[in-house]
């Protein structure tokens, strides 16, 4: 008796599939694999490893939730989320005294913070969110998505952060260059078209639904329409100079943000 038992049990764990073992989804299929280059290649791998035990990489700010208090009464704490542009921005420095967070981590995509926005934002009682990603997106080096794909991780951010009292405030991409060697190929792994298409999406879906939008384009492009060259080293990420020149327009979405009444 013991032998059946123990060889029905082998067949229900190693055996084939039953004809009437029924799924629903369709067949997995396998990676495309492609070469990430001296550089990408090495810091792809790492990320993707660790994307596999915590793929929000939830465990990076754990502590500081933790430790972090809750909201004086009067306090309008903000929450800044979102990839390394914001992770480098100094808030303390560049916005004294005022109650702003930085969520952000460096090379992240939007799924990520679609799955670390309760415990970085909702969790820690802002009356306002600024949302700044997708840029990492578009490169493709961590997930393959459509633009429609993208859309929806930011609709459900805002669906996530209205359904608990937060105004969300999101930030169209902005501009590149490919000034600089490192910078060669900027604008071929970001291609502008779709960068372009995510901005005007953006810019409809906080006209429609009453969410502040933060264009920092104007005040950091060039005559070329690319990203100043005195306002970055690498083509993608500000300097002091260029967060200097943002902080009135985060202010000032913040302040019309705040303003509004649901």
């Amino acid at each position: 008796m013991m032998r059946w038992l123990l060889l029905f049990s082998v067949l229900i764990v190693a055996g084939p599939a039953l004809a009437d073992d029924y799924r629903s989804s369709s067949p997995r299929i396998d990676a495309v694999e492609k070469d990430w280059g001296q550089w990408l290649g090495p810091y792809r791998a790492k990320i993707v490893a660790k994307m596999g035990e915590d793929f929000g990489e939830q465990y990076i700010y754990a502590a500081q939730n933790a430790a972090l208090p809750p909201p004086a009464p009067s306090e309008s704490r903000v929450v800044f989320i979102g990839d390394s542009i914001t992770d480098r921005w100094n808030l303390a420095r560049f916005f004294p005294g005022k109650p702003y967070i930085n969520r952000g981590i460096g090379g992240q995509v939007s799924p990520q913070l679609l799955v670390r926005f309760h415990a970085d934002v909702v969790a820690l009682k802002p009356k306002a969110v600024v949302i700044l990603v997708g840029i990492n997106d578009v490169q493709g080096v961590l997930q393959v998505e459509t633009e429609a794909q993208i859309a929806a991780n930011y609709r459900a951010m805002a669906e996530i952060a209205v359904a608990n009292g937060i105004r969300p405030i999101f930030t169209r991409l902005m501009p590149l260059n490919n000034y600089t060697p490192n910078a060669a190929t900027m604008l071929q792994e970001r291609r502008p078209e779709r960068i372009a298409w995510l901005n005007a999406w953006l810019s409809g879906f906080c006209a429609d639904h009453g969410y502040a939008l933060i264009d920092y384009g104007p005040v950091l492009r060039d005559d070329k329409g690319l990203l100043r060259a005195d306002y970055t080293t690498d083509g993608i990420h500000p300097n002091d100079a260029a967060y200097a020149a943002m902080v009135p327009l985060a202010e000032q979405a913040i302040e019309t943000a705040l303003q509004v009444r649901h």
